[in-house]
């Protein structure tokens, strides 16, 4: 079984794509409701919130986690990966490799502010490309839009036109680098025109999840997926209908989480 987890309803891109590359795969989404937006919180405090999911999700019987979080990875890279028992695999290497197989040297990437504070795209870039030039931009107003439901409309086009217009002229392509921004994806076309490509991370971390749960040794299910929230259990099976469908082979549930600060990490 695989692992998934995220802030929110972003992580839904990511399971989505997981799911189309393995239609058969058992997964855990796990969607910590109740502390979105994670951009607006400090280290320590993401810290703490990425140990407690990794070890939610191992206890549940995740044989192998494949992070939906790019807020968390970049604060993993800065901090370092909780000690686990299972494979991680890491949003922002996804990412990496998204860009440089195009062969890009200006891209623009679009974040939450916590995710633009650690410096962890522009590093992770530039340690495969060193003369890749990279712009880092926050979006805060953005996930708050998409949990509220409101990726339509005129309020969310504003929005992210009003991150657009902070993209330099010279950029080939946008990273999404948080997985709620795809939810928005036809208000980025709109606003950044035909020239400029729209990365989304999750489609190459789709194909590695491929490769990993073959390495973990996860066995071949029956396609069911367990989507847990920390926050309101009503209102997220709504919102798993309105953004995949229904699916009978779904289901969903609330839990609580125990936050602790004195796990050790690697």
């Amino acid at each position: 079984m695989l692992g998934l987890f995220d802030s929110g309803l972003g992580g839904l891109t990511v399971l989505r794509a997981v799911r189309a590359a393995l239609p058969d795969e058992e997964i855990v989404f796990l969607a910590d409701q109740a502390h979105v937006p994670y951009g607006d919180r400090n280290e320590e405090e993401l810290v703490a919130l990425l140990q407690a999911n990794i070890a939610w999700l191992e206890a549940a019987g995740a044989d192998a986690i494949v992070m939906a979080c790019n807020t968390s990875c970049a604060v993993a890279q800065r901090h370092g990966w909780p000690i686990a028992g299972v494979r991680i695999l890491d949003l922002i290497e996804s990412a990496a490799l998204a860009v440089t197989r195009r062969g890009l040297r200006d891209v623009a990437v679009i974040a939450t502010t916590a995710t633009v504070r650690t410096g962890a795209y522009g590093n992770a870039l530039r340690a495969r490309v060193p003369s890749m030039q990279v712009t880092e931009i926050a979006a805060p107003a953005l996930v708050p839009l998409v949990e509220a439901g409101e990726s339509e409309g005129e309020r969310a086009r504003a929005a992210v036109a009003e991150v657009c217009a902070r993209v330099p002229a010279s950029c080939e392509a946008v990273l999404l680098a948080c997985t709620h921004f795809p939810v928005l994806d036809a208000h980025f076309a709109a606003a950044l025109g035909p020239n400029v490509l729209r990365i989304d991370p999750a489609i190459v971390q789709a194909e590695r999840a491929v490769a990993l749960a073959i390495e973990a040794g996860s066995p071949r299910g029956h396609g069911r997926t367990r989507c847990v929230t920390t926050g309101d259990g009503a209102r997220f099976a709504a919102q798993l209908e309105m953004i995949l469908g229904k699916d009978p082979a779904r289901a969903s549930e609330a839990v609580r989480l125990e936050y602790g600060r004195d796990r050790k990490v690697r």
